[in-house]
């Protein structure tokens, strides 16, 4: 039985896009059953929103992915990458239009790219998988704050949220003790927590990036008259970072609301879900147009000779204790 279970967990972690294939159809079919009977209200909500509301949504979705890229950047130097920030960010973009459709296949494609453009000034790809553990931290533990707000719609135990703060709490201690013992190899990508100016900003950049979310979530459910509060954009926001751990793909936004706020009606929940699916896509393709009409400028003034200068840096305070030098690039091609 173990044997089994450890064959079906590789043939998983071998075909991602395949099981997020299967998964998303699943989840797709289960939301048009459940939704059939409800197929006119669902299509006068989603029809219903103005374009300001889309525009408002779609702008604060690039807000996030802005602010998200500039934390990991945070991440990367203080890993030991010297990475420019424009092609960071342009690697980022690349990413966040994965995450369209899985997470994991969107830091995949954020880590190539990144080495791919920037092979000397960036570090090694484990260090880069572990860089992505402060931002995460961070967000674990302000959804173990804010997850009092999910006692309501999910009717959790009143005691549920101080055990979600006593574990979120548990491990942003033991990620900040381990980035001070182990500060080589594929640790050194926790070395941002190591330096207190540095940790701080990367919790006020996450922080940011979490409120632009919240406003985000709100904005579109009061632009379909939903009645909700600030506390209910949070759970929402909350129940999708949880459900998109599962390889749901483009559904997630629809099956988070109806699972988060399908009390205030299935339909209307439903429409806004796929709305802020839909916008989120919308920011995450203008980001990778930035990118890509950025890349291809800087590709044409360099074949014209034109010499472009570096952008100038974010002065951060020295991390403290040692930091790694950035090891030989591995080849690697997708």
């Amino acid at each position: 039985m173990k044997a089994a279970l450890l064959s079906v967990r590789a043939w998983i972690g071998r075909h991602p896009v395949a099981v997020t294939l299967v998964c998303t159809l699943a989840v797709t079919a289960a939301l048009v059953y459940g939704l059939w009977d409800k197929r006119e209200d669902f299509a006068d909500a989603f029809g219903s929103a103005s374009l300001a509301i889309l525009a408002a949504a779609a702008a604060l979705q690039i807000v996030w992915l802005v602010a998200r890229s500039e934390a990991w950047h945070v991440c990367v130097r203080g890993a030991g990458g010297d990475v420019d920030r424009r092609p960071l960010y342009r690697a980022s973009a690349v990413g966040y239009l994965g995450n369209l459709f899985n997470s994991h296949v969107g830091m995949g494609m954020r880590i190539a790219a990144l080495r791919r453009s920037s092979p000397r000034d960036s570090p090694k790809i484990a260090t880069l998988i572990t860089a992505e553990m402060p931002i995460i931290v961070v967000e674990i533990a302000l959804a173990a704050i804010c997850s009092f707000t999910l006692i309501g719609p999910l009717g959790l135990a009143w005691w549920a949220p101080v055990i979600f703060l006593a574990v979120a709490a548990a491990i942003f201690y033991a990620v900040t003790k381990l980035s001070r013992g182990k500060q080589h190899g594929f640790w050194a990508g926790l070395g941002v927590m190591r330096g207190l100016r540095s940790r701080w900003l990367i919790i006020g950049l996450v922080m940011f990036a979490t409120g632009g979310q919240v406003v985000r979530n709100w904005v579109v459910l009061h632009g379909l008259g939903v009645d909700v509060s600030v506390f209910d954009s949070i759970a929402l926001l909350i129940g999708a970072a949880v459900v998109g751990l599962l390889p749901v793909g483009p559904t997630l936004g629809v099956t988070t609301a109806v699972l988060i706020l399908g009390s205030n009606g299935v339909a209307v929940t439903a429409a806004a879900g796929a709305l802020l699916t839909a916008t989120g896509a919308v920011g995450a393709l203008v980001f990778a147009g930035w990118a890509l009409a950025d890349g291809t400028w800087l590709r044409w003034r360099r074949g014209k000779g034109a010499p472009v200068e570096p952008e100038p840096e974010l002065e951060l305070a020295p991390i403290e204790g040692p930091v790694p030098e950035p090891l030989p690039e591995p080849h690697m091609s997708l």
